[in-house]
């Protein structure tokens, strides 16, 4: 099945994942004016007014680059939104993305008939992020458009699965958009996603170490210098299971390999305070795939990379099959 004509304007087939606290205007505004998704949390914006006025200035901005650029529009942006019942400014939020006709809704911790819906009324897509094939059938029966198959390696709240067999089982039966998060944060990785069956790739922990991002220079840095090896998995934090950098266990004081578990009883998305919701800013979530950054730079020196190493990748293949 070909992409509904909203990704038409990607000039590379990735979605820049929304990051907590660290995905704002300025990544989102230079992520889309490169040429992929960008993309954020609209619980990024607090208090919930300002969700008004990040909207208005990414879509002002964007629309003068459309016109100052028409060889190279931007691509389209996503809100993500957080569907689990402690979050209580979904609704707030959902009325905000419907005045300025949000193009594509990311969806997490739940899946409503409603909220689709509500999106398709104004004219957007939804795009829901799964861990396996259970919930990305129950994803679909609900009216999500498309799927965000989020596999072993990913940062933040991440599945134990491998890309490979967790894509394949969805496209045994699903034909629509398909958007792998996992580890992704190379030119050849985002060409390898759509082999193994998927349209698009999902990057998120790499765009941490971008000048844009609301992240502290530790954070960046840490990203820069992180392999997989320093990636810890765990639910402690948010009381679903995720990855997050060690050295920020570390320095936190905590014990990375004899970590408690989590409850997400206790998790509050919703009011941005409390000692769980802290953790997000000391304890540092991240990918697998960070072994490919090498320094921080702009989003669009990332971006012009990624798009490098995907071509340059496909020419060898096509070289390498020809011979």
């Amino acid at each position: 099945m070909a992409l509904p004509p909203i990704f038409d304007r990607l000039r590379l087939p990735v979605i820049g994942s929304p990051l907590f606290i660290v995905s704002g205007p300025d990544l989102v505004i230079a992520q889309c004016k490169a040429g992929i998704v960008g993309s954020f949390p609209a619980l990024n914006a607090r208090p919930q007014s300002l969700l008004e006025e990040w909207l208005h200035r990414i879509t002002e901005e964007l629309a003068a680059w459309d016109r100052d650029n028409p060889d190279k529009p931007a691509a389209p942006f996503a809100v993500n939104q957080i569907v689990h019942r402690s979050n209580d400014r979904l609704e707030q939020d959902l009325a905000t993305c419907e005045k300025w006709k949000v193009p594509i809704t990311i969806t997490s911790l739940g899946a409503r008939e409603e909220l689709n819906q509500a999106v398709h009324n104004w004219g957007g897509i939804t795009m829901h992020d799964v861990i396996d094939d259970r919930f990305a059938r129950k994803a679909v029966e609900k009216g999500a458009d498309g799927l965000i198959p989020v596999a072993a390696g990913a940062g933040g709240h991440a599945g134990t699965q491998s890309p490979f067999a967790l894509v394949q089982e969805i496209r045994s039966w699903f034909d629509g958009p398909i958007a792998l998060s996992g580890a992704i944060a190379h030119g050849r990785s985002v060409l390898a996603a759509q082999a193994c069956g998927a349209d698009l790739a999902y990057i998120g922990s790499a765009f941490i170490a971008c000048e844009e991002a609301n992240a502290a220079e530790g954070y960046k840095e840490g990203i820069v210098e992180g392999r997989a090896g320093d990636i810890v998995y765990s639910d402690l934090f948010t009381g679903v299971h995720g990855n997050y950098l060690r050295g920020s266990i570390v320095a936190a004081g905590l014990d990375p390999d004899n970590l408690p578990k989590g409850d997400l009883k206790t998790m509050n998305f919703g009011s941005g305070d409390g000692s769980k919701a802290k953790a997000w800013k000391d304890i540092w979530g991240s990918g697998q795939g960070i072994g490919a950054v090498g320094a921080v730079r702009p989003a669009a020196d990332f971006v012009a990379q990624l798009a490098e190493e995907y071509h340059e990748a496909y020419r060898a293949l096509q070289a390498k099959y020809r011979a």
